[in-house]
């Protein structure tokens, strides 16, 4: 027998599409449900007989495609769940300066000295001055936590004298990533409009417009003393010198002139939509069998996607795939795969802390029920005579619909449907110190009316919605995820 809980699925990144690459290492994902076929396409021949019966049926094709149900967690780079939004997104992480030994010592980080407080490291997107870096899986319990990079660089970023302590080949575990940006004494400030610095060169540290930034640290020397200036806000528009302008700010953000605060701000890795595109080949192992049977799936991209944020549910998303081509065996791709992330999973009432429209947060008298994304890719598989399953997968436009059902509590929502208002939504999530925000940037409500359908009923407005391309993004979707912050 074949138990469904004896399912393990695993994925990597392919390099080109349908070829998946030599000794790869796989990676488990955590799901839900799957619906994968690798099937053949068969067809009855039309020939007439005076018997009135028909020869065997011929295979014409392979089918290669199917859905993935996932609850959601935080989305760990190169996780499968980060990797299936990549393949969603038709698009890359931009992720912030990180090195990590992922694995093997002493590869990736290969020093950390006490003088100076010098991480040597393999090179890559440098590390600035004011960024916050966040340590871990050093042998050393003093070299994890935060830190603030005094002397930046790509090989040999530095935090200060007398902060770490020597270990000379960092260990398997060990990461270093910038999780934010910290200000000296007092440099910065909050305007009324964002945040703003003399010292610190804003332009430095890897942020955009559209980008999602947590304003304030734990503890009072790391936060603004107006404690509406400390919070989540948006990154606006283009970014000087001198000043990050932010909207969605914090309810009642006001200026403050940040005396005697080394001000934390915290910020992630950013994904928006785009035109490149990223496959994978998906294995499922059936391990309940004596002899399990492995079936593969390879050029696998994900052409649809449904994201389902509903009161009283866990978050949960389902991705549909279109593939190349398949194969089965009783061999693995790779026998010991790495294990599934642990991160929690979140839920839409305890680890939703804002939906917004317009800016502003969705609350009383128009609180949300639920909110669901649905974004389509269009996908198209190509086919040609002599190849089994496809050639290529064609790519249309990038189509997202959405439906946002809110209580009845006034006619606000009801009046900017009827007028075509363009607006935007946002929504965040967060658990355990990570947090994951989607996007989007510019929203026209295209559909829905309040009726009252028996007594003793709430009157709910469900609304659908269309997206549009946003021209200071240049986007219709974004994703941040932050992988920590402090409240």
């Amino acid at each position: 027998m074949t138990d469904s809980n004896r399912l393990r699925l695993t994925t990597v990144r392919e390099v080109t599409l349908g070829v998946t690459p030599n000794t790869p290492r796989m990676r488990t994902a955590r799901i839900t449900g799957e619906s994968l076929k690798y099937e053949p396409v068969f067809v009855q021949s039309a020939e007439i007989r005076s018997d009135r019966m028909n020869a065997d049926p011929i295979k014409i094709n392979e089918n290669n495609n199917g859905g993935i149900n996932a609850e959601f967690s935080y989305p760990v780079p190169d996780s499968p769940l980060s990797d299936f939004l990549r393949s969603l997104m038709f698009s890359d992480w931009v992720n912030t300066p990180t090195r990590f030994n992922d694995g093997t010592a002493d590869s990736v980080i290969t020093g950390v000295a006490a003088t100076g407080g010098v991480i040597t490291v393999t090179t890559g997107t440098a590390f600035v001055a004011g960024h916050l870096i966040l340590n871990s899986g050093f042998t050393n319990s003093g070299n994890n936590g935060l830190f603030k990079i005094t002397t930046g660089s790509a090989t040999v970023p530095a935090v200060g004298n007398s902060l770490l302590t020597d270990e000379a080949a960092p260990p398997a575990a060990a990461k270093v990533k910038v999780v934010g940006f910290q200000g000296a004494s007092g440099d910065l400030t909050a305007l009324a409009d964002g945040i703003g610095s003399t010292a610190l060169d804003l332009t430095t540290l890897g942020l955009v417009p559209g980008q999602w930034v947590k304003v304030g640290g734990t503890g009072a020397g790391f936060r603004f003393a107006t404690e509406a200036c400390n919070g989540w806000a948006r990154v606006s528009g283009a970014i000087t010198a001198t000043k990050i302008p932010l909207d969605n700010l914090p309810t009642g953000w006001t200026t403050d002139s940040g005396t005697g605060k080394t001000l934390r701000v915290f910020f992630g890795d950013q994904i928006k939509n785009g035109v490149t595109r990223t496959s994978l080949t998906i294995e499922r192992g059936f391990l309940a069998q004596a002899v399990p049977t492995y079936i593969a799936q390879a050029g696998m991209v994900v052409g649809q996607a449904d994201i389902n944020i509903t009161t009283e549910q866990l978050i949960t998303s389902n991705f549909t795939f279109q593939g190349l081509s398949g194969s089965q065996g009783t061999t693995s791709l790779d026998a010991a795969p790495d294990a599934a992330t642990t991160n929690p999973i979140m839920s839409a009432n305890v680890n939703v802390g804002r939906i917004a429209e317009a800016g502003a947060a969705v609350v009383a008298p128009n609180f949300i029920r639920s909110l669901q994304m649905q974004i389509n890719n269009n996908l198209r598989l190509i086919t040609a005579v002599g190849s089994i399953g496809g050639v290529d997968i064609g790519v249309g436009e990038i189509a997202i619909n959405l439906t946002i059902e809110t209580y009845f509590g006034s006619n606000t929502l009801l009046a900017k449907l009827l007028a075509g208002t363009v607006s935007n939504l946002n929504a965040r999530a967060s658990k355990n110190s990570q947090a994951f925000i989607w996007g989007l940037p510019r929203v026209t409500f295209t559909g829905g009316a309040p009726s009252a359908g028996a007594k003793n009923q709430d009157v709910m407005l469900s609304m659908t919605g269309m997206v549009s391309i946003d021209d200071t993004t240049n986007a219709v979707l974004i994703m941040d995820r932050v992988e920590y912050f402090e409240a």
